[in-house]
């Protein structure tokens, strides 16, 4: 397993993360990995984040972590677009009470709001499944939440590196940002159902409007801390071919060659 994951980690260009001290047991180690490219502007870039704050304080995710078999999660946090935005990972907190909900919610507000280049989602399963490995928790789950609003058009390829992480026993999920259209075909969610998520229960959730942004994360978070899979909203038709998981990388190659 850990061979698997190094080989992940180094092919996509993770940024190292050091375990802290410490530690427990936890219902789930939770890293939440946030599309920052600037396929969005600054007002969707602060909504979102203001998404993530709100949702983060609500008394619906609270009680959902409380009301699990040890009462407390363990939640990490950080920002991508081609690459890992350094100054972006807030490492592993503890929530157990509401109050530690608000913390870390405060802590992810205080941060400036920018935006960067390219989409590399990629990059972002391998930067989740780094700080998964090493941090000091034991998780009975271990969930990797990707958002974002595009396909991968940089680093390495996703499917391959979703499947790597996903062999270690991972679960990563998606929350598809539909605000634009993405070049997807058959949309975001699609490709996300088909190229990003993957693991025992993982679903992908979609958003058309930005004002419905803080919602979807709410009842994101609370089904991952829940382990409780939403009812699907779309099925696959026996035959319907899937998805080209290499579309991102060429929609930019032939940008170039235009």
């Amino acid at each position: 397993m850990f061979a698997t994951l190094a080989m992940l980690i180094s092919l996509s260009g993770a940024t190292p993360v050091v375990a802290e001290p410490g530690g427990g047991e936890v219902d789930v180690k939770l890293v939440l990995a946030v599309d920052t490219s600037r396929s969005m502007d600054q007002e969707e870039a602060r909504i979102q984040r203001e998404g993530y704050v709100e949702a983060l304080k609500h008394r619906e995710f609270i009680d959902a972590v409380t009301g699990g078999l040890t009462g407390r999660i363990a939640i990490s946090y950080f920002e991508w677009a081609g690459y890992v935005v350094p100054d972006s990972v807030i490492d592993w907190h503890v929530i157990a009470t509401e109050q530690d909900a608000i913390d870390f919610a405060n802590k992810l507000e205080q941060r400036p709001i920018a935006t960067q280049r390219r989409t590399s989602i990629s990059t972002a399963i391998a930067q989740g499944a780094a700080m998964i490995v090493s941090s000091p928790y034991t998780g009975m789950r271990q969930v990797i939440d990707v958002s974002g609003d595009g396909t991968n058009n940089s680093g390495s390829p996703v499917a391959p590196t979703r499947d790597k992480a996903v062999e270690t026993g991972m679960v990563i999920n998606g929350l598809a940002l539909m605000l634009r259209p993405s070049g997807a075909p058959g949309g975001l969610d699609r490709y996300y159902a088909d190229c990003v998520i993957g693991g025992p229960g993982s679903f992908v959730l979609p958003v058309y409007k930005i004002e419905d942004f803080a919602v979807a994360v709410r009842r994101k978070l609370v089904l991952e801390v829940s382990g409780l899979p939403p009812q699907p909203a779309t099925q696959r038709i026996a035959g319907q071919p899937a998805t080209d998981c290499m579309i991102g990388e060429r929609q930019w190659q032939e940008m170039f060659e235009r």
